[in-house]
C-alpha cells in the first residue's frame, strides 16, 4: 500500500491534512502488510459521513423485518412478504437491493426449510405450521448499501426444527464477540465453524458474507471454515456481513435449474441462516443491521 505525502490531503475526503487524519492508520495497516498479511485496501475501509448514511439505509431493513415479525404467521405467502418489504422500503425512501440485482425477480429471497438461500417469493407458496423460513432484506437508501436476515418459525416446528434455529444464531453471537480492530477474519469464522460442528451440525462452505455499503457484495468475501489468525485483517471502518447457513446434515448443496436461484441442502434436510451487517470499531464493533 502507499503511504502519502504528510502534507497531501487525506485520501479519505476529510479534508484534513494525511499527517492529522490517516496516516497513523496507513503506517499501521503497512507494518502488517510487510508481515504479510492480507489487508483491506481503502475502498474497503468506509469513512465516517458514509457510515452515518449506511446507518440510516440500515434502519430501514432492520424496521422492515420487524414488520415481517409482526406480521408472519401460517397461512402466509411468500409472495404477501414480498408485497411488505417492497411497499415498506420504498414508502420509506429506499430501494430493495435485491429487485433485478443480476436478474433476481423479488424484492426479498424467501428460503424455507431445506432451501438454504436465494428462495424466490411466490403466490404459490404458503407457509404452513411447522415451517422455518430465513427472510433476507436488503436496502438501497439514496445509493447507501444494508442487509441482514432472520429465521423464524412458522408455529410449533419441533425441537429438532427449533434447536438448528437457535444454534445458527448462537453461530452468528460467537462470531461476533471475535470482531476486534486488528483481529482477523479467521477468528470469526472459526468461531462460528466450531459451534456449528460442536453442536453436530455443518456450515455451507461455497456461500458467505460479504463487505456491504456503497455496493451490495463488496470485499473482503467472509467465508465460515477459516481459522484463527488468518485472513483479512479487520481495520476500523470495514464493514460486512455474518450470515453462516447451518445445515443439520451434510454441508452440500445444489442450485435449482429451474430458476437459477434457490439453493437447497443436497441431502434434504433443513438449513437455517441468521445475517446481521457489522462495523468495525475502534474498540470492538457495532451491529448496523439485525
Amino acid at each position: 500500500m502507499e503511504i502519502l505525502e504528510r502534507n497531501a490531503p487525506c485520501w479519505c475526503g476529510s479534508g484534513k491534512k494525511y499527517k492529522k487524519c490517516h496516516e497513523a492508520f496507513d503506517e499501521k495497516l503497512k507494518m502488517y502488510e510487510n508481515k504479510g498479511v492480507l489487508i483491506p485496501s481503502h475502498e474497503i475501509i468506509k469513512t465516517p459521513s458514509q457510515i452515518e448514511k449506511i446507518r440510516e439505509s440500515a434502519k430501514i431493513n432492520i424496521a422492515v423485518l420487524d414488520y415481517v415479525a409482526e406480521h408472519i404467521q401460517p397461512g402466509v405467502t411468500t409472495q404477501e412478504i414480498d408485497d411488505w418489504v417492497y411497499k415498506i422500503t420504498t414508502e420509506a425512501g429506499g430501494i430493495p437491493a435485491p429487485l433485478d440485482y443480476e436478474g433476481y425477480p423479488k424484492s426479498v429471497c424467501t428460503s424455507i426449510n431445506d432451501q438454504v438461500c436465494h428462495g424466490i417469493p411466490s403466490e404459490d407458496v404458503t407457509l404452513k405450521e411447522g415451517d422455518i423460513v430465513n427472510v433476507d432484506v436488503s436496502t438501497i437508501l439514496d445509493g447507501y448499501f444494508s442487509d441482514s436476515s432472520r429465521m423464524f418459525c412458522i408455529g410449533e416446528v419441533g425441537t429438532e426444527k427449533q434447536r438448528l434455529v437457535d444454534v445458527t444464531k448462537e453461530c452468528v453471537e460467537k462470531g461476533l464477540e471475535q470482531v476486534k480492530p486488528w483481529g482477523f477474519l479467521g477468528d470469526m469464522s472459526q468461531a462460528v465453524y466450531d459451534h456449528a460442528h460442536a453442536n453436530g451440525y455443518s456450515v455451507v462452505r461455497e456461500i458467505g458474507g460479504h463487505g456491504i455499503g456503497l455496493e451490495f457484495h463488496e470485499d473482503p468475501w467472509v467465508g465460515y471454515i477459516g481459522k484463527a489468525g488468518t485472513g483479512m485483517l479487520l481495520a476500523p471502518g470495514m464493514i460486512f456481513t455474518i450470515e453462516p447457513m447451518i445445515n443439520m446434515g451434510g454441508h452440500e448443496i445444489f442450485v435449482d435449474d429451474s430458476d437459477g436461484w434457490t439453493v437447497y441442502t443436497e441431502d434434504g434436510k433443513p438449513s437455517a441462516q441468521w445475517e446481521i451487517m457489522v462495523l468495525v470499531t475502534e474498540d470492538g464493533y457495532e451491529v448496523l443491521a439485525y
